[in-house]
């Protein structure tokens, strides 16, 4: 462990302006050189409530999706459905591109409150949805928000933690996505009982959960400062300086003048932002190989989680019997599994490797569907068991997801990072999210178990491809700094 003590905030300065607009500064070295302390756990903490976000909005839109076709002022189909779900897709998708250049360019911390707030209001206005249309308007919106919220944030869990944690935090922290699933699942329970609420205004009720929520998060991201990596880029590096002396201090771990010497510096041209064809450069010529791998990840993820988990709920109630305010019940243990894999295996990400595990968790992904699709199609599953399928299969499906995130986020150079991540995020959602639930809609409306076995083989085969091509081609990236896994476009020799 490096010897840390208190020093005086001015000697310990170590970026400084050079001639022309050049300077040197060990601050990456310093924020990989701490331990974990509160400060990371206020920051996991901060940041993991939008995967809770997030998972609430996609169980609700899910077990939802029966009271609203019961809904006598709704009374949506099944195309209805996947239809609002795949609105809320293109709208993550439009948000992350729109959103994630403005993240490279006005910084992480601003963005945090602009996305956070879009959700807020179209997330209450989906309470208040009067036909199809508006519905699908407000998911839409709701979806640019969260969109955006997945290019700031996972930029700023790169940036602020520790390399030796880097892996395994960024698991975790996606995913959290599931304790909103179980929110949701919980709150759909609860509201969806005509017992309890009426079933023209538990839906509703539901939605306005997820607002609710959202306005506690607004007060928890006043724990988070702006990303030290991007100022020192981006003409503040006094800025940057005071930061992450502010962070050793909260954290109990300022350096000695001796220890401080001891750590590598970098030398960076400032920049006030980074021109778009310089990022299309960087990701389709240098960094060609990283941006093919990216998208394998993001296209089958994206494939795989959006078509099964939007369309559950429709299973259960279509092909099970399964009446909708029962449901819930079925995505609790499905949700425990999904955050129990990244938290169980996230740290072998940090031990055996990024490849080996990325590798091992689309695999495993991948053959499980396929041997538990071919099951349903033959009609062998009760509505438990195949709840008990799910459950092991996402245990290795939610690691594998959040490795897709991992992967775009640390292999590219920081002033790309974000829009990296919207880019990468946008294809792989549009490619493989919009169009999946809007097909197994269609394939659950035709009621036979063999055409959404086929769409389950689909999944399954885009998991293995996934997994080869990561084995063969993914960067090892585990433990090392960000700037030795891609090095930033500013750097001075």
């Amino acid at each position: 462990m490096t010897q840390l003590s208190s020093i005086d905030e001015g000697r310990g300065a170590q970026a400084k302006v050079a001639k022309g607009r050049v300077i040197e500064t060990d601050i990456p070295a310093r924020l990989d050189a701490l331990v974990w302390s509160g400060f990371h756990t206020r920051v996991v903490t901060a940041l993991g409530i939008t995967w809770i976000l997030d998972g609430l909005e996609v169980t609700l839109a899910g077990a939802l999706s029966g009271a609203l076709k019961e809904d006598p002022s709704m009374r949506f189909s099944n195309f209805d459905v996947g239809l609002s779900n795949s609105a809320y897709l293109a709208g993550a998708v439009i948000g992350a591109l729109g959103f994630g250049w403005l993240t490279d360019r006005i910084g992480r911390k601003k963005l945090f409150f602009i996305t956070l707030a879009l959700y807020l209001s179209a997330t209450a206005a989906t309470a208040c949805s009067w036909n199809l249309a508006s519905y699908v308007l407000f998911r839409f919106l709701t979806g640019a928000g969260i969109g955006g919220e997945y290019t700031a944030i996972n930029s700023t869990i790169q940036e602020l933690v520790p390399a030796k944690y880097r892996g395994w935090t960024d698991l975790v922290i996606n995913g959290s996505f599931w304790l909103g699933a179980a929110l949701g699942a919980v709150c759909a329970i609860v509201l969806l009982d005509p017992a309890v609420v009426s079933q023209a205004y538990g839906w509703r009720l539901a939605y306005f959960t997820g607002a609710l929520l959202g306005l506690v998060v607004i007060f928890m991201r006043l724990w988070i400062p702006e990303s030290p990596r991007w100022l020192m880029i981006h003409g503040q590096p006094e800025r940057a300086q005071k930061i992450v002396a502010e962070i050793e201090t909260s954290a109990h771990q300022r350096a000695v003048p001796s220890a401080l010497k001891l750590l590598p510096k970098i030398k960076l041209t400032m920049r006030d932002h980074t021109p778009l064809r310089e990022v299309a450069t960087t990701l389709f010529v240098l960094y060609r190989q990283r941006s093919l791998v990216g998208l394998a990840l993001m296209v089958a993820q994206a494939f795989f989680y959006n078509a099964i988990f939007f369309t559950y709920a429709l299973v259960l109630t279509d092909f099970f019997g399964i009446a909708s305010n029962q449901v819930g019940w079925y995505i609790l243990p499905f949700a425990a599994g999904n955050f129990l894999g990244p938290l169980l295996l996230g740290r072998l990400f940090d031990t055996l490797g990024r490849r080996l595990m990325i590798a091992i968790t689309y695999g495993v992904s991948g053959v499980l569907l396929a041997i538990s699709g071919y099951l349903f199609s033959i009609d062998v599953f009760s509505a438990q068991t195949q709840t008990i399928a799910w459950m092991v299969i996402f245990f290795f499906a939610s690691p594998a997801a959040s490795a897709a995130y991992l992967t775009v986020s640390e292999t590219f150079p920081i002033e790309v990072r974000a829009l990296a991540i919207a880019v990468f995020y946008a294809i792989g959602t549009a490619i493989g999210g919009v169009a999946g639930p809007a097909l197994f809609g269609v394939l659950i409306d035709t009621g036979s178990r063999q055409s959404v076995f086929a769409g389950y083989l689909l999944g399954a085969f885009l998991m293995i491809a996934a997994a080869a091509i990561g084995w063969r081609y993914a960067i090892a990236a585990e433990r090392q700094p960000l700037e030795s896994v891609a090095r930033p476009l500013a750097v001075v020799e």
